[in-house]
Formats: C-alpha cells, sequence, structure tokens
C-alpha cells in the first residue's frame, strides 16, 4: 500500500479480520461479514520511518492499543469489499496525517489594548454585581 513517495506499506503487516455488520440488510445480513477491522502495528512496523512512528503513537487516538497497535474498524458499506478500501483508505490518511512535523507554537503576548479591553470588562461586570440587590428607594 502506498503512503508517499517514500513510505509502502506491504500487505504482510496488514491483518484485516471479517466481521457482521450491525444496521440495514435484509435477510442477509445475519449471513455475512461484510464490516472489516484491519490492524496495522505501527510500533513493530519496518516500512515506517522513526519520525513518522512516533508521530503516529503520540497521537490521542482511541483507535490505537497500548501495544502500539492501530485498530480500524470499517461497517460504513453494505458490501466487504468498500468496507476493505475505506478502512485502507482511513489507514493512509492518519499515516499522511503524520508526515510532516507539526508546526511550532510561536510565543506571543498580548497587546496593550487587548488588557485594557479586558480590566474594563471586568470592572464593567464587577459594577453589575456591586449594583445587585440594593435598595433603591429611600422609606
Amino acid at each position: 500500500m502506498r503512503i508517499s513517495a517514500a513510505i509502502d506499506i506491504p500487505e504482510s503487516e496488514l491483518t484485516e479480520r471479517f466481521l457482521r455488520a450491525d444496521g440495514p440488510g435484509g435477510q442477509h445480513v445475519n449471513r455475512t461479514e461484510s464490516a472489516v477491522e484491519l490492524r496495522f502495528d505501527v510500533a513493530r512496523s519496518p516500512s515506517l520511518p522513526e519520525a513518522v512512528r512516533v508521530r503516529v503513537l503520540a497521537r490521542r487516538d482511541r483507535r490505537l492499543t497500548d501495544e502500539g497497535v492501530l485498530v480500524i474498524q470499517a461497517r460504513r458499506f453494505r458490501d466487504q469489499a468498500r468496507n476493505r478500501e475505506d478502512a485502507r483508505g482511513r489507514l493512509v490518511e492518519i499515516i499522511r496525517g503524520s508526515l510532516a512535523p507539526p508546526k511550532r507554537r510561536v510565543a506571543t503576548k498580548p497587546t496593550r489594548a487587548s488588557k485594557e479591553r479586558r480590566i474594563a470588562g471586568k470592572k464593567q461586570r464587577g459594577a453589575v454585581k456591586r449594583n445587585r440587590g440594593r435598595s433603591w428607594s429611600e422609606d
């Protein structure tokens, strides 16, 4: 499976399991296993560069197991072939998303005007709270 010009994942590194999908399908739905579970061992894959592997494993993705295996379930379509394509497409998207290093955040300081607007807003809110519950009538 081609990810980019430099990265190519062989079929031997992918494990597919077919299961029964929930949802519509008619009378045949209880007999066909159209859903696909695709497993890819990111932690032990020799075809991924180390930088990409680290970025994929650093993602806070619920599909990643503690052992570093990426599990993708595809059950969007009624037929197995389209679900296989869907699972593989999602795997490619995840890895391509980790190819480029994330941009570094440049620390900035708030402007003087923005600080003054913030303080003015806080003072106004405090004045509204201060005036609550006071009786204005002199009895």
